[in-house]
């Protein structure tokens, strides 16, 4: 268990620096577009590459940060009926989610969206806006943010199974279940 957990360890450390990368789009993506604004209002002049940048910088704060989220159990369940349950209840819940639909939901996401980053990739593809910019900087992002949510899955799956065999004390705020 010791070399998974590492294992694990070394995919959170990963995951912690791409949310350092979200973290710092977003406050981009907020000064660019506060910028243009500013620009437009007063010149009367507006920049397509800006605007097209701030998507850029937004699909990059979405697709870095989501490994993150889930790295620090923010993501979307439904608490109702997961609060119900016991430490040991809300950790199998947690693997079946992790091994029924995120793993395999990822791993079909990167499959789809690699071949579109390829295809922009090699053609070099252009937005149509005037001024616009090239579109594979952002087409990346998809199997990249993908790629990370698949491997801070991975990482969740280890630190579930190791604190169900009483090997890990990390943060789930889960209850030691009673012996």
């Amino acid at each position: 268990m010791s070399p998974l957990l590492r294992l694990s360890e070394a995919i959170d450390w990963l995951t912690d620096r791409f949310g350092v990368l979200a973290k710092w789009a977003v406050l981009l993506s907020c000064l660019i577009s506060a910028g243009n604004a500013a620009f437009r209002y007063a010149f009367d002049n507006s920049s397509n590459g800006l605007l097209e940048i701030q998507w850029y910088l937004f699909a990059a704060c979405v697709m870095l940060g989501a490994a993150q989220v889930l790295r620090v159990n923010e993501h979307v369940r439904v608490d109702v009926v997961y609060g119900r349950f016991s430490g040991k209840g809300q950790a199998l819940i947690d693997l079946a989610g992790f091994c029924l639909f995120l793993v395999p939901v990822m791993l079909v996401m990167i499959h789809y969206s690699w071949p579109l980053f390829m295809k922009m990739f090699i053609s070099k593809e252009m937005s149509s806006n005037a001024g616009g910019l090239i579109r594979w900087p952002a087409m990346l992002l998809l199997p990249l943010g993908f790629s990370l949510v698949l491997l801070q899955g991975v990482s969740e799956i280890i630190k579930r199974v190791a604190w169900l065999a009483h090997k890990y004390n990390g943060e789930f705020h889960y209850e030691r279940p009673l012996q």
